[in-house]
């Protein structure tokens, strides 16, 4: 095949999309894997605080890849530094548990808690403007 093919508008676009997904679903095992709680078991339930937390986590992953893509040329850089800003959002995350002390935000969310399902849910959002704009 010829260079210009990879250089095409549609394989590029074909090539980010395969490989956020990728992402996307090695992010989200490793939060399934960091929380207390199944996430797709407790969705499936109709847990909405774990609907809204893990939406926003989601979110998160794409937002700071969207951003990866725009600034950096290869697929490789954009991949490290999408990856980059995924550890970024996931210390977030424990910084969220941690700045809680009067109690576990697993726990809450777990419990249906939607406030406490919400804020981690705009937590993710937000933190994943502020990591975007910082790998761009």
């Amino acid at each position: 095949m010829s260079p210009s093919f990879w250089n095409h508008p549609l394989v590029e676009t074909a090539g980010y999309f395969s490989v956020v997904i990728l992402c996307l679903i090695v992010s989200m095992a490793i939060f399934e894997f960091v929380t207390k709680y199944k996430n797709w078991e407790q969705i499936q339930q109709g847990n909405v605080a774990v609907a809204m937390a893990t939406g926003g986590k989601i979110f998160g992953v794409a937002n700071i890849f969207r951003y990866s893509i725009e600034t950096h040329q290869s697929l490789v850089e954009m991949l490290g530094w999408g990856m980059f800003g995924f550890f970024l959002l996931l210390v977030g995350y424990f910084l969220f548990e941690f700045l809680t002390p009067k109690f576990r935000i697993d726990e809450e969310i777990e419990r249906d808690n939607r406030s406490v399902g919400l804020i981690s849910l705009m937590l993710s959002v937000g933190l994943s403007f502020v990591i975007g704009a910082s790998i761009s």
